[in-house]
């Protein structure tokens, strides 16, 4: 293979993989740091937070891969999706296959390098959840509440690394996740609603119906309910919960760009998120160095 064609192919694993959107590992990212950060009073081991963050990209990328295979017949009638590379027939199903198995393995390759069992037992169900969760589309009425299980998983998986256990402050978090998933991943749903009422797909847009502004914005009360509550269990104090304050600020924001509908403003609110997760860890870090209680 000639240079060009090489350079050529490596661009279309990189769009497989959806390297070129962040926004997916943003989303992954930010609960993930959320646990470390909480899990370690924070004063996190430095070690494993940036094997976490590699390992963010890496099972993100999979599970862009894995979702491609899965949706490849299903994409060619979405216009905002046909041109993937492997609906367009530039990447073939078994190259797609390989790569999702190569990434699957470089992940559990840093999770060994943990060097925690319990950790390792629990990268088993993280990568069935992030490979199974393209398939719910075809029977689960929110698949979204799936996704935000697999989306959340580094959460008990850093209570683990830093704890070696997986206290229940891990799992509300994680439950946590999963209302704030439903939320902005239904304004993603919105943008391609009409499509997927056509092929036969079932996201949560879908099932909400008329209801799904209030639904978004009931799930977002949910996550900043039960993240506030955890909060109020640990102690934290007002930098904390000036973070909820913000993140409560820009979902606000968010209802006035989708009680619309439209699907571009449903697209800006979806993305905007990245700004909800990083308001949130803010609030952790800043309420940890000013009151040292992690020293």
């Amino acid at each position: 293979m000639n240079w060009p064609a090489f350079k050529e192919k490596i661009d279309l694993y990189e769009k497989l993989m959806r390297l070129d959107k962040p926004i997916g590992i943003l989303l992954l990212l930010w609960p993930t740091l959320w646990a470390l950060w909480l899990s370690a009073l924070g004063r996190p081991n430095w070690i494993v937070v940036w094997i976490f963050c590699l390992g963010t990209v890496l099972m993100r990328s999979a599970g862009c891969v894995i979702n491609d295979y899965a949706d490849r017949d299903f994409d060619k009638h979405v216009e905002r999706t046909k041109e993937r590379p492997l609906t367009a027939g530039r990447v073939t199903t078994k190259e797609a296959l390989a790569l999702f198995a190569v990434l699957c393995l470089c992940s559990f390759a840093l999770v060994l390098a943990l060097g925690n069992t319990l950790v390792i037992w629990l990268s088993v169900p993280a990568v069935f959840l992030a490979a199974s969760y393209p398939f719910t589309k075809r029977f689960f009425a929110i698949p979204q509440a799936y996704l935000g299980i697999a989306f959340g998983f580094g959460i008990p998986m850093a209570y683990a690394a830093h704890l070696d256990s997986v206290p229940g402050e891990a799992w509300w978090l994680l439950l946590a996740n999963v209302f704030w998933a439903v939320a902005y991943d239904t304004e993603y749903a919105m943008v391609d609603r009409d499509d997927d009422l056509k092929i036969g797909i079932k996201t949560s847009a879908i099932t909400f119906g008329r209801f799904d502004v209030v639904a978004v914005m009931a799930c977002y009360a949910v996550t900043l309910a039960i993240i506030g509550w955890i909060g109020w269990t640990l102690n934290m104090g007002i930098a904390f919960f000036a973070g909820l304050a913000v993140a409560a600020g820009i979902m606000g924001v968010h209802y006035t760009w989708i009680r619309g509908r439209e699907r571009m403003a449903c697209f800006k609110a979806f993305l905007h998120n990245n700004w909800v997760g990083a308001a949130i860890f803010v609030g952790i870090v800043v309420d940890f160095l000013i009151s040292n209680r992690g020293v």
